[in-house]
């Protein structure tokens, strides 16, 4: 063999040699990947086509008292197509494609036929299985879309993709909105507001995970795994409020800050037994003669409350023994008085001369008072500790964020001057919100015990109960039985003869105090422009059952005082209470003259509508979907609103008819005796009072 076919050889065995020892490292490496490195790989592929996706919970929803949706999630579905789904043939897409973008664009109406049907075509075109049609619609849109063309068919047949969330409703739009609050999930300064926010650990509920697979576009869908967690929808939140009040807090606030040209104001309906917080109105401006919920000032805005703390200033003094006796003589002269290097004015021009005590609060004489208070108190930090005792310096923990701190000028502070313990007596150098001073008030009205305001009562697991919130006792009485006594008449006689006469009514005595502040600029001090208009008090005078307080601010037009600006407001509110909350006291029926409605009566809905029908008055809500109302006088016109009877207690039939009375009563179980003839004027047993079956009561009518 020659040398050069030895080369030759040598040549093709050394490439036989190097190709089979690669041929065995690709065996080998086949081998290591498909087995040492099986489980890396598929993990890696796993993550490259699926991924775990969370699955948020539905919250859960915030509710009225009577169970009314305040809040609530409701189902919206984000709809894609899978254009290229193999189900679709070519010519199905053609001959149904046009009348598809057709029906898309007049359900929607966000673009048009022609540019519904140019985007199907190039979706199809660069094969795309996930192609977003729209989102956030509601089922009834849904339930429209599965009706057309291709759609109809279905996800598998015809490519429909529907995916499932929810939105954050308030069925009554702005109702009580700024309390119901929201959770901002883009600003974390500001991200919990109101009860949603604050209660949010139970609304929330426990999120699940579901398995999504990649596909074109970057775009993923759901796939089927028997893994995948479901999630626990959150609880429910009820509240206190009463939709009822509620709206006409709102109305009536409205209507008084539209009246006046007020920058802002809110109005607190609370249960005198309870502290449960009925209503909650928050309203500020919000453009040319608009307002709206954007701040909630009855929890959060702390101002000086001007002559509504003079009660807390007399209190103090009574319960210091330092009040003089009622009849004794105060003079307020030409109503000024100068203390060091300011002078102390009266409301009233010219003054008021020589008052009583019980005077000088019935006309809230800022004379008088402060110079009762400051001859009392030789050491101005008694009279502040008496405050203090009355824990006015304490929030009172309404359970949601944004409570401002109360203030209560001290002698031990740099701003003390020798001007402070008399403007302290008549609500300057003070800070407190209108909830705090409605707290104080409520506590006069329940025998001195001061209730915690509570705006939930109750977290709710499929219509169960999981935690009660029960009222809660912040002071067991703040001041003496005796003084209370005399503090609740001195409220009823501001209405009765002094400052809010204009409340004044003959179906049910109302207690409560005016107030007219100066607002103090920070820059400028205090001017004779802005004011502060409040009435706060309580209902039924004896036997409160509701306390109210009425705050407008910055009033522009007409009146600032707080008996005409406010006071209506809490008028308004008090009737309607009155009219369909209460049983107890006298409904006046029928009317003087043919020329003013009737201010009550009571019966059922279509026989007052015939009556009112006949004698040409309108009434302006005849739909209101119950068989017993009660209409209500509103200016020249009447309203409707529905009449309640709670099972197992006496209702209050005072002026119905006989006729509707009698059948009230004998559904209730009552044996019923009738004397007299009209309507009924007087009853034998006490409206509220338990029912046992087969008891006897006498009912007499007006003649």
């Amino acid at each position: 063999m020659t040398d050069e076919k030895k080369t030759i050889l040598l040549r093709a065995a050394l490439i036989y040699i190097i190709t089979g020892i690669i041929g065995l490292a690709i065996v080998y490496e086949v081998f290591y990947i498909q087995y040492a490195e099986n489980k890396q790989w598929e993990e890696k592929g796993a993550k490259i086509t699926y991924e775990w996706e969370k699955v948020e919970a539905i919250r859960g929803n915030i509710t009225a008292d009577d169970g009314s949706l305040l809040m609530t999630s409701v189902p919206m579905f984000d709809v894609y197509m899978d254009v290229n789904c193999p189900n679709i043939s070519d010519n199905h897409f053609k001959n149904n494609a046009s009348a598809l973008a057709s029906n898309l664009a007049a359900l929607f109406k966000d673009k048009s036929h022609w540019r519904y049907l140019r985007d199907l075509k190039e979706a199809r075109r660069k094969n795309n299985r996930y192609f977003l049609l729209q989102r956030d619609i509601t089922y009834s849109q849904l339930k429209e879309m599965k009706s057309f063309p291709i759609l109809k068919r279905g996800r598998y047949r015809g490519g429909f993709i529907v995916e499932p969330n929810t939105e954050r409703i308030k069925p009554y739009n702005e109702l009580a909105s700024r309390t119901i609050g929201f959770i901002n999930k883009e600003s974390p300064d500001s991200k919990y507001v109101g009860i949603e926010g604050a209660y949010n650990e139970y609304l929330t509920g426990k999120g699940g995970k579901r398995l999504m697979q990649k596909v074109a576009n970057g775009e993923k869908i759901p796939v089927h795994y028997k893994k995948q967690v479901a999630p626990q929808n959150g609880k429910d939140v009820m509240t206190t409020l009463d939709v009822h009040i509620q709206d006409v807090a709102e109305s009536s606030l409205r209507e008084q800050l539209k009246k006046h040209g007020a920058d802002h104001g809110c109005a607190v309906v609370m249960e005198v037994e309870t502290g449960y917080i009925k209503a909650i109105a928050n309203l500020g401006k919000t453009g040319d003669n608009s307002y709206g919920e954007i701040y909630n000032f009855a929890v959060g805005e702390a101002s000086e409350p001007g002559s509504t703390f003079k009660t807390m200033s007399f209190l103090a003094a009574l319960e210091d023994g330092k009040l003089p006796p009622l009849s004794d003589s105060i003079e307020t002269g030409n109503g000024e008085k100068r203390y060091a290097d300011r002078t102390m004015t009266d409301a009233h021009r010219g003054g008021f001369g020589t008052l009583s005590v019980k005077e000088v609060f019935e006309k809230s004489s800022n004379v008088g008072v402060s110079t009762i208070i400051t001859e009392a108190y030789q050491e101005p930090e008694k009279f502040i500790e008496q405050l203090h005792d009355f824990s006015l310096h304490q929030k009172v923990g309404i359970g949601i964020r944004g409570e401002a701190q109360p203030f209560i000028n001290h002698p031990d502070n740099r701003q003390w001057s020798a001007v402070s313990l008399p403007w302290t007596s008549i609500g300057y150098e003070v800070k407190l919100t209108p909830l705090q001073i409605l707290t104080f008030y409520n506590a006069i009205a329940n025998d001195g015990r001061m209730m915690q305001p509570r705006l939930v009562k109750e977290i709710r697991q499929s219509g169960k109960p999981t935690k009660v919130f029960r009222p809660e006792v912040l002071q067991k009485s703040i001041a003496s039985k005796d003084n209370l006594d005399i503090m609740r008449t001195l409220l009823e006689k501001v209405v009765e003869k002094g400052t809010a006469q204009n409340l004044k009514n003959t179906l049910y005595k109302i207690a409560g105090k005016t107030g007219t502040a100066q607002i103090a600029n920070q820059n400028t001090g205090y001017n004779k422009t802005d004011y502060k208009a409040s009435f706060v008090g309580y209902f039924p005078a004896v036997n409160p059952k509701y306390s109210i307080i009425v705050v407008i601010n910055k009033p522009t037009k007409g009146s600032y005082y707080g008996n005409q600006v406010s006071g209506t407001v809490f008028k308004d509110i008090a009737d309607k209470l009155y009219a369909t909350h209460l049983d107890a006291g006298t409904e006046r029926v029928l009317p003087q003259d043919n020329t003013h409605p009737p201010i009550l009566v009571t019966g059922k809905r279509d026989d007052l509508q015939k009556i009112y029908n006949d004698m040409g008055y309108k009434v302006r809500n005849n739909d209101i979907n119950s068989d017993w109302v009660i209409s209500m006088r509103h200016k020249d016109t009447l309203r409707f609103d529905v009449r309640r009877f709670r099972p197992g207690v006496v209702p209050n039939v005072v002026g119905m008819s006989a006729k509707d009375a009698v059948y009230i009563l004998e559904k209730l179980g009552l044996n019923t005796r009738v004397y007299g003839k009209g309507h009924v004027s007087r009853q034998s047993l006490t409206p509220g009072t338990k029912i046992r079956k087969g008891r006897k009561i006498d009912i007499y009518l007006s003649s």
